[in-house]
Parts: C-alpha cells; structure tokens; sequence
C-alpha cells in the first residue's frame, strides 16, 4: 500500500513534464529534418549520359579520361564509381569490391539520424497518451478533494490532459512524412548508384574478365 501511494504521489505531478518533453523532441525532428534535408538535396546527374560517357572512355581504355569526367561532377553515383575506376587496371572483382564498398559507405552517411525520425514516428503518440493518463489521474485526485466544483473540475483537467495526445500525434506525423520521403529519396540515390556501377563493369575488357574468372572459366569463354 506504501508502495502505491508513492507511485500515485509521482502520477499526482500531472503532465506538465510530458509536455516539455514533447516540446524537446519536436525541436531534436525538426533539426533532424532539416539536417538530412540539407544532405541529400544532392545534384542529380542524367544517369543515361552518364554511362555513355564512361561506358565509351572505359571501353576505349580511356581510364584518365573517365576521371577526369567524374571529377567535375558532384554526385554520389559519381563519386562511388571514381572509386571503382582508380583500380580498374586490378580487374572487375576489385572494381566491384571497391564499389560496393564505397556504396556501403554512402548508404551509412545518407540514412544517418533516420533513426531518430523512425522512433519518433513510433512513440512520441504513446508519450502523448502517457501524458494524457497522468492528466485524467490528477483530474480524479483534484474532484476528491475539492467535490462541491463537480464535474467541471474534471471535464477541465481532460481537456487540459488531451492537449498531451495532440502533441505527441503533432511530433509523430511529420516525423513519419519526413521519414518516409527520405527513406524513398535514398532508395533513388542508390538504384543510380547500381546503375552507374554496372556500366563500368560491362566497360572492362573481355580480357579482363576472362582473367579475372580464373583460367578454367576464361578456357570455357
């Protein structure tokens, strides 16, 4: 019983301090947005100019030529084929270990802090409605001690207890929009990063290749 009457003490706080809390977490999704906004407005290349352009300097062994094309343009699909290309002379299995890892890298940086959107989305409704509970606990608390105000002391208290689910539905749905949308953009940045990784793997020599895949295989080739 001693146990319970402290932890009604605590719920006796009401939910002044959820409020607060949702107000933090507003403004850390709000930053969130706003910083993985700014790093993935990146320019966009036309993907199919692209791969010709690499596709006839690599297949004329133009490798210094295929860089140098690469080094004026600033993009990710860009930048993980730079490194594909600065081992082409090692063959295709280094040209696609160095590329996929480059792809890994870019992946970890485009989707950093997505996390916290993610969670956001997720519970900041159950803070609100946690938030809401305490409000109706203290509404009760207030009529037991003060019941000639009837029920507008606890009509009043409610109202006030909701505003706590209306934050927190406030903090998760643009969180969940924001989430999303980048998610999507992610998705698009990396499909013409595949894109422009395998038209520098199609552009390397027969040769190449049939080395690569060891002598039984060049021997079938």
């Amino acid at each position: 019983m001693r146990l319970g009457e402290q932890l009604l003490g605590l719920t006796l706080m009401g939910a002044n301090w959820v409020f607060w809390l949702l107000i933090v977490l507003s403004v850390v999704s709000v930053t969130v947005m706003v910083e993985r906004a700014i790093r993935l407005s990146v320019g966009t290349l036309d993907i199919e100019a692209l791969s010709k352009e690499l596709f006839d300097s690599l297949s004329r062994g133009d490798v210094s030529g295929a860089k140098k094309f690469l080094a004026s343009r600033k993009a990710p699909e860009a930048d993980v084929v730079s490194s594909g290309i600065d081992v082409f002379h090692r063959g295709p299995a280094a040209v696609s270990a160095a590329m996929s890892g480059a792809k890994s890298k870019l992946r970890i940086d485009l989707e950093r802090n997505l996390g916290v959107l993610g969670t956001l989305g997720n519970n900041a409704p159950f803070i609100g409605l946690f938030g809401t509970v305490l409000g109706i606990i203290r509404s009760f608390a207030d009529l037991s001690k003060n019941q000639s105000g009837g029920m507008s002391v606890v009509i009043s208290g409610i109202a006030e207890a909701l505003v706590a689910t209306a934050l927190g539905l406030l903090v998760a749905i643009p969180a969940v929009i924001a989430f999303n949308y980048f998610q999507g953009k992610i998705r698009r940045i990396l499909g013409r990063v595949d894109m422009a990784a395998q038209t520098v793997l199609a552009a390397l020599p027969p040769a190449a290749v049939a080395t690569s895949a060891g002598p039984e295989t060049a021997r079938k080739i």
